[in-house]
């Protein structure tokens, strides 16, 4: 009498099992850290909201301005702007020509073919080549100890400056997320 076993998953079947797993892994974790900017994004926005209303209050009450104030109201405006930028790609809010993509013909899975070579051609080499470009930027500010060249402007610019690779390094990040999303979309579509 012989008994039933059930067949073994092939290897290729196991490797791309063992795949997926480890990508939704990833694909949590990076979820994490970019859900961890959101407070800090929204805090650096109401942090801006309240210097920018103080500078206006005392340059047109009191007719004094502070060059450090407005020096720290564009330094959180760019901070705010390049760490929202993953949570903006997360939540598929960003700028694209929604006449055609969101049209009716187009099909759930061409977005997701649209979005992966958005990605692949556009996205992944033009934030590396940022990231690339921004690290001795932001080393050198470091390194020389960089201030404003303002009299009354803000010391360790490299602080700042650390928010120009450390943004497109999260919108990286999501990027391989939404890749792997659409990736899931086009193989349960066909």
């Amino acid at each position: 009498m012989k008994t039933f076993r059930p067949e073994e998953p092939s290897i290729q079947k196991r490797a791309i099992d063992f795949f997926f797993r480890v990508a939704e892994l990833i694909n949590c974790i990076v979820n994490k850290i970019i859900k961890s900017t959101e407070p800090l994004t929204c805090g650096l926005l109401v942090l801006l909201v309240s210097i920018t209303f103080s500078d206006v209050i005392m340059r047109y009450v009191f007719n004094s301005g502070s060059v450090g104030l407005q020096e720290l109201e564009w330094h959180l405006f760019s901070a705010i702007f390049l760490l929202g930028g993953a949570i903006t790609l997360r939540e598929d809010k960003h700028v694209r020509v929604d006449l055609i993509y969101r049209s009716k013909l187009l099909q759930k899975r061409h977005r997701a073919f649209v979005d992966i070579c958005g990605i692949l051609f556009f996205l992944l080499p033009f934030c590396t080549v940022i990231i690339i470009t921004s690290a001795p930027f932001v080393y050198d500010a470091y390194y020389h100890d960089e201030i404003s060249p303002d009299a009354g402007g803000l010391p360790h610019r490299w602080i700042i400056k650390l928010t120009l690779p450390l943004g497109f390094i999260l919108i990286v990040f999501q990027g391989f997320v939404s890749l792997k999303q659409n990736l899931l979309t086009i193989i349960k579509n066909s």
